[in-house]
């Protein structure tokens, strides 16, 4: 009896090896993460959006990120009864923040069009690709995108660079600040 359901599953059994052999094989991505090795700072930084600007002493961080739920300078806690918002915004603050990641593309991806996705930045975001402003969004709590393909470079460094305000009162209870989602 074993020998027969071995014998009769057999051509079957072919089947799924030669399906997990098709699916091993590398597949060209059209998306990819870009959450890895950004650089961070709070406060304003004129100039930022300069692919030269100097972001060496910036703070390595990947993302998602959000800079309302770290410690604030000279505490051990990320609360402040002077915050703007107080309970509305579970006392914890605001500002200005600056992120920026440099990147290079491969020479097979010339003549390629791209695009660049934010999930969720809280919020009046001003995108800048090599210095050139991209656009902005306002709204912190929806996905946006823009297409790159004029702006990037397929020789030599990219620099993004992206401007965060969360400077008033929030209508939530805590909404947080920064680039909180997957880019």
């Amino acid at each position: 009896m074993k020998f027969i359901c071995v014998k009769f599953y057999y051509p079957v059994l072919l089947a799924l090896i030669s399906l997990a052999q098709v699916s091993a094989q590398p597949v060209f991505k059209r998306e990819n993460l870009f959450d890895s090795g950004w650089r961070f700072h709070l406060g304003g930084a004129q100039g930022a959006e300069n692919p030269q600007f100097d972001d060496s002493q910036w703070k390595e961080i990947d993302l998602p990120h959000d800079w309302s739920i770290e410690d604030l300078p000279g505490t051990k806690s990320p609360f402040s009864i002077n915050a703007i918002s107080q309970v509305s915004g579970g006392f914890t603050t605001g500002g200005t923040g600056w992120y920026r990641k440099s990147f290079t593309l491969p020479e097979t991806l010339k003549g390629k069009r791209f695009r660049i996705l934010f999930e969720g930045v809280y919020m009046n975001a001003e995108i800048w690709l090599n210095g050139r402003l991209i656009g902005n969004h306002p709204y912190g709590y929806s996905t946006f995108w823009f297409d790159i393909t004029d702006f990037i470079k397929h020789e030599g460094e990219n620099v993004l660079s992206v401007k965060v305000k969360n400077e008033g009162e929030n209508s939530r209870w805590y909404s947080g600040s920064g680039i909180y989602r997957h880019v």
